[in-house]
């Protein structure tokens, strides 16, 4: 059966239904959407295609609906100044802020790929097994290439390693 043929004979159901599943018909128009492009876009091997949209859109929207939950918690989480912002830098502490940025964008700069590399991903909170496997090293190493890596960056930025990391 051919997607258009498909979404003549299938799509108001399959809204109809998603809206009772989720109680939303924008988020149901959606999954639907998605479910016709998937269908399209990979077929499905068997000839129940009333089947697998349904099964599809009903993913979709459990999906959806999961994001949705862990979103809300990450929000009931987070400090209130980070939804709402923190007051505004004096100007001079801008310029402070901003100047610093620099120093350190332009010391990374410096720094191998891979050194610099391994200091953004500890930065965003990889592990040593993590990086070690993004870089093509061994966990043990790790350690050595940030410190190192770190040594470097200060010396660029004439800081105090340990202030660093």
């Amino acid at each position: 059966m051919n997607v258009g043929r498909a979404f003549t004979r299938y799509h108001g159901d399959l809204v109809r239904y998603l809206t009772r599943l989720c109680g939303d018909s924008d988020t149901a128009s959606d999954a639907a959407q998605e479910a016709f492009i998937r269908l399209a876009e990979r077929p499905p091997r068997d000839d129940n295609v009333r089947a697998w949209l349904f099964q599809v859109g009903t993913n979709l929207v459990r999906d959806g609906s999961r994001v949705r939950t862990r979103r809300l918690e990450l929000i009931r989480e987070t400090p209130r100044e980070t939804l709402t912002g923190h007051q505004p830098r004096r100007p001079d502490d801008a310029a402070e802020a901003e100047e610093r940025r620099r120093l350190v964008r332009t010391a990374l700069d410096r720094l191998s790929e891979r050194d610099r590399t391994v200091l953004l991903l500890r930065e965003e909170g990889f592990t040593h097994r993590e990086i070690a496997e993004a870089v093509d090293s061994t966990t043990k190493s790790i350690g050595t290439i940030i410190a190192r890596a770190l040594k470097k960056l200060a010396n660029e930025i004439t800081l105090d390693p340990d202030e660093l990391g």
